[in-house]
Parts: structure tokens; C-alpha cells; sequence
């Protein structure tokens, strides 16, 4: 996508041919400035403490930083040592583990002096399938806004927009490029729809931020709401559709997302709006069927509730703290929502029902 003209990846090899650059996304939405991550521990640092995120994202980076250690050691000792460090800076998301299983296997029948190389080859071509499938992820749901479009022109309201709330940050900066839930909306405002979104804030890491600086960024009207009010629009006809991104689907359905995606759920079906989930196929673990019993939830430092960055009124960005002193705070990163909640999967392959048998139809090499 582009930040002021300019088309740019969320991550790319740096000009030594061996680093990455990032987007530090600590700085967004005030600044937009570059990391560069040369090391396995830089990149472990960068996926744990947020200045990357996005499940796709996060696998992506998390497959140059295991390609760095074989720089470093090239040994198969090392190999499997640093695959399970890296896999360690996130349990929940299951796009980092796919990633450096992917490493491991294009690297390991390689003679020693060939598997940095390898490495490198195989997180450019992760890269490369995460760009072509969120690609198409927007090709599939932008059919899903241009029936809505469609039935508003048929009902005599052509000049009321298509109406979409997301959570949290699915766009193309928490992916390589496009983005999984914004990618069908960045595809229907390029087509010359007329699309409206409704950005929850997405506390307390306030991801919805940085949906809203990629939509202001690329000209899609939207507005930035807080979490608790969804309902409240739902309720009031303000809502269409609800698009959200996954950090693992189950093989029976069941969506593990940011925090606050199963009341957002709730609330839809109590209003009958259709809740759609964008994933890759790097999201699927076909190994889980309980996804409420099963998919670890990741438990974030409580500073992070108990305080709130934000740009300073003298200038600068800082945290405040917005608990008393004495309060103990948690911080559970995730929820899954139950699958009898979810609408419809759009996967890069097509929709399906969010069911084991939807899946099975889409991807029966995965059964």
C-alpha cells in the first residue's frame, strides 16, 4: 500500500541484503519511522514488545530472524534452538509457527554452507505468498460489500454508503501487504464504492489506531469509535457488516482474534449483521477443534492497562497512567469466538461456512 504516494511492504530486506526494516509500530500512529532488525534477538525483541504485530506479519518477520541465526550458526542444533525461541515471543498467533516450520523444512537437507541462503529464499517467498493471498482475500469480500451495495440501490438507498466495522488492526501493516479484513475495503474504495468504516479504538494496545492512519492514508472515509459503542450502532441500523482479522481459526471454526472480537459477535447476531472473519491460510490450525479449550491466550503485561500512550499536549508521545495506584489490572490479549457466532470465512481460496466441513471443502489436503 502507500503512505503518501508511496507504495511500501511492511517489511523488506535492507541494503545489506541480510537485515530487515520495519515499520516500528510503537511510533505509529504519530510517526512513521524505520527499524532495522540485523539479529535474531532484535527480531525477537521487536515481535514481543509490538513494534511488529499482525499474525501474518509477525510470521513473516519471525522467518528473517531464524534465516539470520543460520547466518550466525548454521547448525541444525541451532536451527531447532532458535525456531523454539522465536516461536516463544507470541504463543497465540499461529502464522509465527508456520513460518519457521517452513524454515526448518526448506533448510534442513541443505549442506551447512547452503542454509542461510535457503532461509532467506524461503522468508522472501512467505513474503511473496502473503502479498498474492490477502490479494485475493479482498477479491472474495469485496463480492460480500457489492451485494450490500447492490440491495441499497435496490431498497432506493444508492446514496448511503456500505457500512463496515472492524477491530483492531487487520490492514496491510499488520500483514505484508493489503491486509486480511481492510483488503476487501481498500479493494471496494479503489473500485469507487462508496464505503464508510467504523474503526473501534481497540484498547488497550489501540490497534484501531493504526486502521485508522492506513484508511486516512489511502482516502477511505471512516470514523474512530470506542470499543464499548459497536452495539450501540449495531442497534441503531448504522452497521452492515462487521470484517475482522484471526490469529488462528480452528479446523471447526472457532476464531481466536484481539480481545473484544467475541462481544463484538454477540452483539451482531442479537442484531442479525452478518460477522465475516478474513483469513490466510496461515492462520488455520487444522490440529485444533476446541479453540475455547485449546488455543493458548496470551497474558500482555498490566502496564499496559494500567497506563495509555498517546500523543502529549506539550508535543511528543508518552504514557499516562489511567488507574489508581492500588489497582491490579489484567490483560488477556485474546478471545476466541465460538463459531456458531461467525457469519462466513473469506479465505484467499473463496467463503465459506465457519465449520469443519467449510474448511474441508476449501482446503482438503489440510483434512
Amino acid at each position: 500500500m502507500k503512505i503518501n504516494g508511496t507504495p511500501y511492504r511492511s517489511v523488506w530486506l535492507d541494503a545489506d541484503g541480510h537485515s530487515i526494516r520495519i515499520f516500528d509500530q510503537t511510533k505509529l500512529p504519530w510517526a512513521v519511522e524505520e527499524l532495522v532488525l540485523s539479529d535474531e534477538e532484535a527480531v525477537a525483541h521487536a515481535i514481543r514488545s509490538m513494534q511488529v504485530r499482525g499474525a501474518p506479519l509477525i510470521g513473516a518477520v519471525g522467518a528473517y530472524g531464524l534465516a539470520m541465526a543460520l547466518r550466525r550458526d548454521p547448525s541444525i542444533e541451532n536451527l531447532e534452538r532458535m525456531a523454539a525461541m522465536l516461536n516463544e515471543t507470541r504463543p497465540t498467533a499461529v502464522n509465527l509457527k508456520w513460518a519457521l516450520d517452513r524454515i526448518c523444512a526448506a533448510v534442513r537437507n541443505h549442506p551447512p554452507e547452503r542454509r542461510a541462503d535457503a532461509a532467506y529464499a524461503e522468508a522472501s517467498a512467505i513474503c511473496d505468498d502473503d502479498v498474492e493471498t490477502n490479494r485475493k482475500i479482498g477479491e472474495h469480500g469485496l463480492e460480500l460489500l457489492k451485494e450490500i451495495a447492490a440491495r441499497k440501490k435496490a431498497e432506493g438507498r444508492e446514496g448511503e454508503p456500505v457500512r463496515v466495522l472492524t477491530h483492531c488492526n487487520a490492514g496491510w501493516i499488520a500483514t505484508v501487504d493489503y491486509g486480511t479484513a481492510l483488503s476487501p475495503i481498500y479493494q471496494a474504495h479503489d473500485a469507487g464504492m462508496d464505503v464508510h468504516v467504523w474503526v473501534d479504538e481497540t484498547r488497550p494496545r489501540n490497534q484501531g489506531a493504526l486502521t485508522a492512519w492506513e484508511l486516512g492514508s489511502h482516502g477511505v472515509p471512516h470514523t474512530f469509535v470506542t470499543d464499548n459503542a459497536g452495539g450501540h450502532l449495531m442497534q441503531h441500523g448504522l452497521v452492515d457488516i462487521v470484517i475482522v482479522g484471526t490469529d488462528r481459526v480452528t479446523r471447526n471454526g472457532d476464531v481466536a482474534n484481539k480481545i473484544g472480537t467475541y462481544l463484538k459477535a454477540l452483539a451482531a447476531k442479537d442484531n442479525d449483521i452478518p460477522f465475516w472473519v478474513a483469513l490466510p491460510h496461515s492462520t488455520l490450525d487444522m490440529s485444533v477443534r476446541d479453540g475455547l479449550a485449546e488455543i493458548p491466550i496470551e497474558e500482555r503485561s498490566a502496564a499496559e492497562v494500567t497506563a495509555t500512550t498517546g500523543l502529549l499536549p506539550e508535543g511528543g508521545v508518552g504514557a499516562i497512567r489511567v488507574a489508581p495506584e492500588s489497582s491490579r489490572a489484567a490483560n488477556p490479549a485474546f478471545d476466541v469466538t465460538p463459531a456458531r457466532l461467525v457469519t462466513g470465512l473469506i479465505t484467499e481460496r473463496g467463503r465459506c461456512e465457519a465449520s469443519e466441513e467449510g474448511l474441508a471443502a476449501l482446503y482438503p489436503e489440510r483434512v
